[in-house]
């Protein structure tokens, strides 16, 4: 092994994994690699895994799949008495293997701060909007570069555990933390790029054209921070300006940043449950359809929360998916309900927060759900598995058919991958796709085992799990 942990071609050739040792042993027929098990088999790039159960195939079967430089060479039925001549060999074990998951929307420099020992006096009392802002401004005036570092590596790589290869994280910059929180981002983006691609994006949480300065600290920063190498997205939350008028500013002066630079453009939209105000959706399209983004880029248009379209009716969400397909558009919603759900309330409590499947299979539009917070007073509930908000999903949306939880599973995985403007692979595994799987693991009871993708949503497996990018083997 050399000094970054990586295994010599030599050593892998030869490598016969045993459980709960931490030495390597040699032998002339090479054992193969047994997921779950082993931290040994890390970094060993695979070119086959075999007895493998996969989504929409017989559970009663099991399927050895190829793989070659980073892609599904071929899947075939597993032949129990067919010799396999490969000598970098995972064995699933009659595990599930499903496409990654990925992260569309998570804040990188928010997380944790409800369990980070240097913000112990920040406490939930009233549990609103208003006081996550104040707890996390205070917080904010207290980032450093040690502890930035610290919580993001530490989401990143228990998201990695739970089988994500992609993410967009944002990081916020403003006038309180100018650069820290970018800069600690794409240190991240670096030091994970061979396990997971962080997606950066630069984001005003601040208003754009509001408060003391008219926003013009914030604008200032944000032209720098589109200029950075290694920011892939800018966005911002027009909500938060002061009137109506200056949302619609702080739209129009994001997009043309987001063109000028080439960024994905990603806004947190419409996040409030009063049915009285008008959804700036409709000036966000309309902005977009103005300034000829169709012409001028390649890049995608997320939007994220939009909880005011909860009160759409049918004709509003034809109207919206016939407004976005005639502009021709790449939108894609990102319905947060982890975080909708306690923040967003009326007078009478209602909660609300997007129908993502109503959405998908009605409408055709497209969408994903995510975590959106980790630990902090804007989510104080969670954790960095997206499989949770997406068994969350079977009741929030009531959810339960096989083909509901096939929806939920890729609005974490393909769909949220194509939402953030990366390839999205299905639950049909072909030929050619992006070999990023996570597989999971066996119980103790084999009648437990997650046979299928229904299981896996109705009922999240807790046990370790074995996550693959690019055909390498990066957790497990």
């Amino acid at each position: 092994m050399d000094a970054e942990g990586n295994v010599p071609n030599t050593q892998l050739n030869n490598a016969k994994v045993v459980a709960n040792s931490s030495r390597r042993r040699t032998s002339p027929s090479p054992a193969p690699l047994e997921a779950h098990e082993h931290r040994e088999s890390l970094d060993t790039q695979l070119q086959i895994i075999t007895r493998a159960k996969l989504p929409n195939r017989p559970s009663s079967e099991l399927w050895d799949v190829s793989v070659s430089d980073g892609k599904i060479a071929s899947i075939s039925p597993h032949e129990p008495l067919t010799p396999v001549s490969a000598t970098r060999l995972l064995d699933a074990k009659g595990s599930l293997l499903c496409p990654s998951l990925c992260h569309a929307h998570i804040h990188l420099d928010k997380c944790f701060l409800l369990q980070d020992p240097k913000f112990a006096d920040l406490e939930i009392v009233d549990g609103d909007f208003q006081e996550a802002m104040k707890l996390t401004t205070s917080a904010k005036s207290r980032f450093g570069r040690e502890d930035l570092m610290r919580r993001g590596r530490q989401l990143v790589q228990e998201s990695i555990r739970y089988g994500v290869t992609s993410m967009r994280a944002f990081v916020e910059v403003d006038g309180d933390v100018d650069f820290k929180c970018l800069d600690a981002g794409l240190a991240l983006k670096e030091e994970f790029a061979d396990r997971c691609e962080v997606q950066i994006c630069a984001f005003a949480q601040l208003p754009l054209f509001s408060g003391p300065d008219g926003g013009a600290t914030v604008r200032r920063l944000m032209v720098q921070a589109a200029e950075r190498e290694g920011v892939d997205v800018v966005g911002s939350t027009p909500y938060v300006e002061s009137d109506g008028v200056k949302e619609n500013m702080n739209i129009r002066w994001l997009t043309t940043l987001a063109l000028r630079h080439f960024k994905h453009l990603d806004f947190h939209l419409d996040y409030h449950l009063n049915e009285s105000k008008d959804p700036t959706v409709w000036n966000v399209i309309r902005t977009l359809d103005h300034l000829h983004w169709k012409h001028r880029s390649s890049r995608v248009i997320t939007l994220g929360h939009c909880t005011r379209l909860a009160f759409f009716s049918p004709d509003d969400w034809a109207s919206l998916r016939d407004t976005i397909s005639a502009a021709n558009l790449p939108i894609s919603f990102v319905g947060l309900p982890t975080s909708d759900l306690f923040m967003m309330r009326t007078p009478q409590n209602y909660r609300g927060t997007l129908p993502i499947p109503q959405m998908i299979k009605e409408y055709g539009i497209n969408a994903a759900i995510a975590v959106n917070n980790v630990g902090n007073a804007f989510t104080p509930q969670g954790s960095c598995d997206p499989l949770t908000v997406a068994s969350l999903g079977v009741g929030v949306y009531q959810a339960g058919t096989k083909q509901d939880s096939e929806i939920l599973f890729e609005c974490i995985s393909g769909r949220a991958k194509s939402a953030i403007g990366l390839p999205g692979t299905g639950l049909d595994l072909q030929e050619g796709d992006l070999a990023d799987f996570v597989i999971f693991g066996q119980e103790d009871s084999e009648w437990r085992a997650r046979k299928c993708v229904s299981e896996v949503i109705y009922d999240p497996p807790c046990q370790a799990r074995t996550t693959i990018r690019s055909g390498r083997v990066i957790s497990g």
